[in-house]
């Protein structure tokens, strides 16, 4: 067989051709190397921020249950929140400057597990065998209660939780745990963010309170939260209004 030698000119040409070929594949792997900060989340970082904010609270509202998690600053003092809500009550403790006690809801009762030092009847504070392990039903006409039972109302925590001032824009993407999120910032920053899910249901899992007053972090949510009134005798009566003092 005779070889037929190349002329320069189609030497070139296949040379060039060699190169673009091995140029692209470079390229192309180049290019699959770099990851896709959305790929398999729910596309809620594709939104604006208003729309993200109304699925946000579409998802909270669509189910039942949740768990709240916050360390707050209340004028200059620690406040602390614990609790289980699903859609007839909810269940946990609240820590006020270091003083703690069990809250309860089952419909429209409130309960209250109180240390003495937070219960007290008149000037003195209470026998602690008294108020061992004891439940306090609050009155629906005591001062108290309105206040008392918004910590056990999943509907109106949200709405406290998640109505933030100012104008609402799309911040960076973070985590909460192992979870993406996306953040929303309320007045550029100065009315507190936001971190709603980018996986799964688009739930809002972090808020972040302006001025350094606190975090509170949202999870569990839809799992099942279960509430029961106290028995007896596992009750004390104060009467018609509980002690001053109280909360």
């Amino acid at each position: 067989m005779t070889v037929i030698p190349l002329g320069r000119a189609r030497r070139s040409a296949v040379v060039g051709a060699l190169s673009a070929g091995l140029f692209a594949g470079i390229t192309g792997l180049v290019g699959c190397s770099s990851e896709d900060p959305d790929a398999g989340t729910n596309g809620m970082a594709d939104l604006s921020a208003a729309k993200i904010h109304s699925q946000a609270r579409a998802a909270a509202d669509s189910v039942a249950s949740v768990t709240v998690n916050a360390d707050l600053v209340v004028k200059g003092q620690p406040y602390k929140i614990d609790m289980q809500l699903n859609s007839d009550g909810g269940t946990g403790k609240i820590t006020d400057n270091g003083v703690s006690f069990r809250l309860l809801r089952v419909g429209d009762d409130v309960f209250m597990q109180a240390d003495a030092a937070l219960l007290k009847e008149g000037d003195k504070p209470a026998k602690p065998s008294k108020l061992s392990d004891k439940y306090v039903k609050v009155p629906e006409d005591d001062p108290k209660y309105k206040r008392l039972r918004a910590y056990t109302d999943k509907g109106d925590l949200l709405d406290m939780l998640l109505d933030l001032p100012g104008k609402l824009s799309k911040g960076d993407r973070s985590t909460v745990g192992s979870v993406r999120t996306i953040q929303l910032a309320a007045g550029n920053g100065d009315g507190g963010t936001i971190d709603v899910s980018l996986e799964g249901e688009p739930y809002p899992l972090r808020l972040v309170r302006a001025g350094g007053a606190g975090t509170l972090k949202l999870s569990d949510w839809g799992q099942s939260v279960t509430v029961e009134a106290p028995a007896k005798n596992e009750m004390v009566d104060f009467g018609e209004q509980l002690p001053k003092s109280t909360g």
